[in-house]
């Protein structure tokens, strides 16, 4: 399966929320230099806390602030969101190649949405220095994903490093 080789149907952001949801995210959005985003955001998530649109910019929202942790929980939310309306794994150890290749071809923009947000959490592992997670969540992501479309084997690479990095100053202390 070439997550590249696809017709897209509709993205999560085409999916219109409702015109209070959209005028949060937008009063969010023009908040965001003043510091004063995050309140908007969250009554944008009270009202719809199904809305990718939503969890979207809440989870870019706290990235950008240097909240990973805060990020890392509206990931997890956004995957488990898209778990349940593609059929596969919430937890994303249980996932395998065979579930991704039954998909049918209209599915494979949730898919890749799937995918893509569980980069998102190895990422934000990685950020947070939880970097066995992150190693476990990157080879998940290169064993369903052969011709690297995600991108994850650069960022396995990264924290290979970083874990190469902590080994040898573990070493040279306790010399």
């Amino acid at each position: 399966m070439d997550l590249l080789d696809f017709e897209a149907s509709e993205l999560y952001f085409q999916r219109p929320d409702s015109s209070e949801v959209q005028a949060l995210i937008e009063q969010a959005s023009g908040l965001y230099g003043q510091g004063e985003a995050e309140l908007p955001l969250l009554k944008a998530y009270l009202r719809a806390p199904q809305s990718l649109n939503v969890l979207v910019a809440l989870n870019r929202f706290y990235y950008y602030q240097h909240r990973l942790s805060e990020a890392l929980l509206i990931s997890e939310k956004a995957l488990a969101l898209i778990a349940a309306t593609t059929g596969l794994p919430a937890d994303w150890r249980q996932l395998e190649i065979q579930q991704l290749q039954s998909a049918a071809g209209s599915d494979l923009t949730e898919i890749r949405l799937y995918l893509f947000t569980l980069k998102s959490l190895g990422f934000l592992h990685m950020r947070l220095e939880h970097l066995i997670l992150s190693q476990q969540i990157f080879e998940k992501l290169i064993a369903v994903d052969h011709k690297d479309r995600i991108g994850a084997s650069a960022l396995l690479e990264l924290v290979l490093q970083r874990q190469q990095q902590y080994q040898a100053q573990a070493d040279v202390a306790g010399d």
